[in-house]
């Protein structure tokens, strides 16, 4: 029996991908094999390649001007091949508004001056800070940001509009909704929440950009090698490549990012709506900028979580466990997480607050 996933990542994918994957796993394509088993540079596994990347630009309305890549090493390999490729200037400007944020700046202190020009560490990251009162450093050769942040449940409703290029980390909500990638010089995100299996991740990069990495810049992770060898100078991640291509055609056919993007607020308005109005449980972010990918609540007690956690989890609602630095639960719902899914735990959540109380 299947049960809901509400894990941050890897997380849940749609269940037409996963059948079409079991499908295809032995013979893919009348090949005789697995995509697992071809070599990279078969005519059959670069058509998998073109059409992932051709049906990601359509999905985001990619200007011509930027290259799609995909590479390896998880978002956590871009907090320093951003700085790597894009540090001109020996500065960069940060905006801290969670854990993984926070790893970005530090990792670009490592190649240069990180700034952080804004954080909402005061509040334990349970808002976004005011992007219209930023103020940038004169010589930034870039401004990071985490759009979404998985952990705490924020996301930016509007972006900074900045002088130098904006690079945004979004891993947990690329996808999730409608974005003009013209507004960024950068956009990444690790596969794993709402793309495909942990291994792939995407980079998107303005063509302007290319070729401006440091001489200390390893080879695997300069953007100019990655582009001019269509993300094919080394082995890539093949398969959560073919996955993504699956989970691409699923959004274009459910009718792309605009649709998805409706199905997800009404899921996160369901379960905020039963949160705010709820005795027991409580969701301490900022209404504005709460995160509709990332659920995290309380009950005010850690047994009382614990309790909950583990009685979900005998209810077929799983993952649920909140990470260490909030506590309490997080339920995480991705594209792929059904509005059935949510339902279901809202339901269970009533039974377990009136049996709470």
């Amino acid at each position: 029996m299947r049960v809901y996933n509400f894990a941050a990542g890897p997380s849940t994918l749609p269940l037409d991908v996963l059948k079409e994957a079991q499908k295809d796993f032995l013979d893919y394509n009348n090949s005789g094999m697995s995509i697992t088993e071809m070599s990279h540079r078969s005519k059959t596994f670069m058509a998998v390649n073109d059409e992932a990347n051709a049906l990601l630009r359509e999905l985001l309305n990619i200007p011509e001007d930027y290259s799609v890549l995909f590479v390896q090493g998880g978002a956590s390999q871009q907090f320093a091949a951003v700085p790597l490729n894009l540090m001109t200037t020996g500065v960069a400007d940060y905006i801290v508004t969670g854990n993984f944020a926070g790893k970005a700046q530090e990792e670009g202190a490592k190649y240069g001056t990180a700034n952080i020009i804004a954080s909402s560490k005061d509040k334990n990251f349970t808002y976004i800070p005011d992007v219209d009162s930023l103020k940038y450093s004169d010589n930034a050769s870039y401004v990071h940001i985490t759009s979404n942040n998985t952990i705490f449940g924020t996301r930016y409703t509007k972006f900074p509009k900045t002088n130098a290029p904006l690079v945004a980390d979004m891993s947990s909500n690329i996808l999730s909704e409608e974005i003009n990638v013209s507004d960024f010089g950068l956009i990444y995100a690790g596969a794993q929440k709402n793309v495909a299996p942990a291994g792939v991740t995407i980079v998107i990069i303005k063509n302007e950009l290319l070729g401006k990495q440091m001489d200390i810049c390893p080879t695997m992770l300069s953007y100019q090698t990655q582009a001019k060898n269509d993300s094919l100078y080394n082995t890539p991640p093949c398969f959560p490549i073919y996955i993504a291509m699956l989970v691409f055609r699923h959004l274009k056919k459910l009718g792309g990012v605009k649709e998805i993007q409706k199905i997800n607020e009404y899921k996160a308005s369901l379960l905020y709506d039963f949160i705010d109005n709820s005795s027991l449980y409580k969701n301490s972010v900022n209404p504005k900028d709460r995160s509709i990918m990332n659920v995290p609540f309380v009950t005010g007690s850690e047994e009382l979580d614990a309790k909950f956690v583990k009685e979900a989890t005998a209810n077929g609602l799983v993952s649920l466990k909140g990470h260490r630095l909030v506590g309490g639960m997080r339920a995480s719902i991705y594209n792929a997480m059904p509005v059935e899914g949510v339902k279901a735990l809202i339901e269970f959540m009533k039974k377990f607050e009136l049996e709470n109380k």
